[in-house]
């Protein structure tokens, strides 16, 4: 296989290069050079895949097998339609990573590939949607969702999209799992989101990395869910955060209820902790069956812990920010119940 991977230089774009390597395929990357350093081993192709100039001297590099984008997160989709217009001649397949946010339904309802998806206009500009008043649907979902309708209309039925709740695991940007293990090694009393059977689904980086490779190599189309099909409970992800790290920490696990009349902001001030229905309900069986394979989270969690002990740098990313509560505010709830 020779194929192009948009990005590649940071988290799920560089495991995406690094196993397309180990695989003895040609990778070509694109990126501007500026979040992280080129895999040993690809074709770097530098460059800002919003200017045409620089996808047509990008297309001219080609042809590939398959493109893998994981750079448009950020993008609206007129750019990706510009992005995907530019590189077709050069292309017979494209996989676009994209999110569960797409569902018109998260995450409030469980949810399949055949779910309604948001509407947005293959063209939208960055204007495009809105986030309701409970926080969905988002306008990073509609934006998404208009980025996959971008690729449909230039590759129709040779583009597949993969669409992950959680991707964590070694050189995570976002702060999730680093923040976790980070509190369970500081140790004493935390604050843990009741039920302590609530099944997660977050999904290991290096599985979504070695999945898109199997979709580029393949001739399936459409969306696939991916979420990790047996998952772990929120008791067993904390365990294992304090089994790796050594922390002594001892988990207090509060109503719900509680943590929202305390002000706690779901998803980001305890990171992946959500009451809505569906935010786990993601069924990823279709994936499962064209070629998912997810190993367990407390696998996860000890490589995830290994690189971050290890001097571990992620690129530096405004998320990170958002997540994780603030000592003083969660001494104050834990000193309340």
């Amino acid at each position: 296989m020779k194929i192009l991977v948009m990005g590649g230089t940071w988290f799920l774009g560089k495991h995406i290069a690094d196993h397309a390597l180990t695989r003895g395929w040609s990778v070509t990357t694109f990126n501007r050079g500026r979040s992280g350093h080129d895999v040993n081993g690809v074709e770097p192709v530098h460059g800002d895949r919003r200017r045409g100039a620089d996808l047509q001297r990008l297309a001219a590099c080609g042809p590939w097998d398959a493109v893998i984008d994981t750079s448009s997160s950020e993008l609206p989709p007129r750019e990706v339609l510009s992005a995907a217009t530019a590189l077709r001649p050069a292309v017979q397949r494209w996989v676009h990573v994209s999110t569960v946010s797409v569902y018109a339904g998260w995450p409030h309802q469980s949810l399949t590939e055949a779910s309604p998806l948001l509407d947005c206009p293959p063209d939208a500009d960055d204007s495009y949607g809105y986030t309701g008043a409970d926080g969905s649907p988002t306008k990073y979902g509609f934006q998404k969702a208009g980025s996959e309708r971008a690729v449909t209309e230039v590759f129709g039925d040779a583009a597949v999209f993969l669409r992950p709740g959680v991707i964590l695991g070694p050189g995570e940007y976002v702060g999730r799992l680093p923040w976790w293990l980070a509190r369970a090694k500081r140790g004493g009393r935390f604050l843990a989101p009741a039920p302590a059977g609530q099944h997660i689904q977050p999904v290991d980086v290096r599985d979504v990395a070695d999945f898109a490779l199997t979709q580029a190599a393949s001739t399936a189309s459409g969306g696939f869910n991916v979420t990790h099909p047996e998952g772990i409970t929120f008791s067993g992800f904390l365990d294992a955060c304090l089994a790796e790290t050594g922390g002594a920490g001892a988990p207090v696990w509060v109503d719900p209820v509680v943590l929202t009349e305390q002000g706690v902001k779901q998803w980001t001030e305890l990171p992946l902790w959500r009451t809505h229905a569906g935010a786990w309900a993601v069924d990823s069986s279709r994936a499962v069956a064209a070629g998912l394979e997810c190993r367990p989270l407390a696998e996860t969690i000890r490589d995830t812990w290994r690189w971050w002990a290890g001097d571990g740098r992620p690129v530096d990313h405004p998320r990170r920010a958002e997540h994780g509560i603030a000592p003083e505010k969660e001494a104050k709830i834990l000193s309340s119940v």
